[in-house]
């Protein structure tokens, strides 16, 4: 043989093998290789839109916790307001009971001082009538006696 027919039908067994090769082989490795790049482009955009949705979800809850924050800030100074309010209508109330108890006390104080008057008159009446009885030595009437005791209650 000569090295021209080899070389010829090596070529012919090449070209038969890459067109084989070309129509047979290549179509499912590149189907294949396309359908793992859009699994993996697919991936990669679902990994990002997981991420962007993680992001969101930090942004939401530090929205919620600064929410929650203000509120409790709220209900706490709410509180407080309630709370001093409480004690300022307890001082108030304080106040008007002792008051009210200052009056009472200066009533129930007059009172007891006219009972005293009242007992200390009829003491010095009685003694002022006993007195002009030991100084006349005789019994007045009962009528003018009681007369005389009652104008001097009005005296005194």
């Amino acid at each position: 043989m000569n090295l021209n027919s080899t070389f010829i039908i090596q070529c012919l067994v090449f070209f038969a093998l890459a067109l084989f090769t070309m129509k047979f082989v290549w179509p499912p490795l590149i189907a294949a290789l396309d359908e793992r790049r859009k699994k993996i482009a697919d991936g990669l955009a679902a990994a990002d839109q997981g991420n962007k949705s993680l992001d969101e979800a930090k942004k939401r809850i530090s929205a919620l916790e600064a929410e929650a924050r203000t509120k409790a800030q709220q209900i706490v100074a709410d509180t407080e307001k309630r709370a001093q309010a409480i004690v300022d209508e307890a001082k108030v109330a304080a106040k008007a009971e002792g008051a009210r108890l200052m009056v009472a006390a200066k009533a129930e104080i007059d009172n007891e001082l006219q009972r005293v008057k009242d007992s200390l008159r009829d003491q010095v009446a009685a003694l002022a009538v006993s007195g002009a009885e030991q100084i006349l030595k005789k019994e007045v009437n009962a009528q003018v006696h009681a007369d005389l005791l009652a104008q001097l209650k009005t005296r005194l």
